[in-house]
């Protein structure tokens, strides 16, 4: 290899290991994020199961809801007629 061609693999290589370290820590940061919309999003089960609502019976019915909604085999340009 010429002098040319390791200098160039050299940039390569730290380019791709600049982004690798660039992507972990974005990583890193968007599981946070995960961890906390969790958070909140079992504060709000637990709040809508203190006041009675029944989540398994609101998913079913959506499930039931969207079954429906599959089973329509038209093309979307004829719904939208």
């Amino acid at each position: 290899m010429t002098k040319k061609q390791d200098v160039n693999k050299d940039e390569q290589v730290g380019f791709h290991k600049g982004a690798l370290t660039t992507l972990a820590k974005e990583r890193e940061e968007m599981m946070k994020i995960l961890q906390i919309v969790e958070q909140l999003m079992q504060m709000h089960i637990k709040g809508l199961n203190e006041l009675g609502v029944d989540l398994e019976k609101v998913a079913k019915e959506a499930q039931k809801s969207a079954k429906t909604a599959k089973k329509s085999d038209r093309p979307i340009e004829d719904m939208l007629r």
